[in-house]
This record gives C-alpha cells, structure tokens and sequence, in this order.
C-alpha cells in the first residue's frame, strides 16, 4: 500500500469521526488525522527509495533525510497530548455522550 492510499483513508476517516456527535468520536477522529499527518512526514523524508539516515558509512547524498524523522517524533506528541485532553473532556462530559440538542 503506498503511503498516498494509507494517508487517504486516515484522512477520510478522520474527517468522518470530527463530523460525528460524541466527543469520543472525536478524538478518535483527531488521532487518526495525527497518524495521516505521521504518514505525510515519514513519506516526505524518501525512506523508501534512500538509505537509512545516520547509520553506518554510507554516502551521506544517497542517505533519506533525517529531519522529517524529527518532525514526526515531535507530532507523535502533540497528538498525544491533544488525545489526553480530548479524552479528558469527554471524561468531564459525563456517561451521555450522544445527547440530543437541548430544548
């Protein structure tokens, strides 16, 4: 599967849990656009057609670039923190989490 594909089905399902009433589902929307963005970065940095960055004596032009590498570690955790507090408003919310608008 090509990173295009996986990053398209993240990114739909994303979008289609953020457009769901619950607060659950939408943090589970948030964590799967987390994983498209992940996807984006790995892609970006040519890990498929270059050699792995930092690791023995290879030519350092033929080597993938390591800063996309970077970036992702750094959204892994912005992910993570916005998953914690999504989840902690939904804890908050209460046990309803599908209620109807109000009257």
């Amino acid at each position: 599967m090509s990173a295009a594909v996986a990053v398209g089905i993240l990114v739909a399902g994303g979008v289609f849990l953020i457009l769901q009433r619950g607060l659950v589902r939408i943090a589970l929307g948030f964590i799967l656009l987390g994983h498209a963005a992940n996807v984006v970065l790995l892609a970006s940095g040519g890990m498929s057609t270059r050699e792995p960055p930092l690791v023995g004596d290879g030519v350092p032009a033929d080597t993938a670039d390591p800063l996309p590498q970077a970036f992702v570690l750094t959204a892994i955790v912005i992910t993570f923190g916005i998953t914690v507090y999504l989840f902690a408003l939904a804890r908050a919310e209460g046990d309803d989490d599908d209620t109807e608008a109000d009257p």
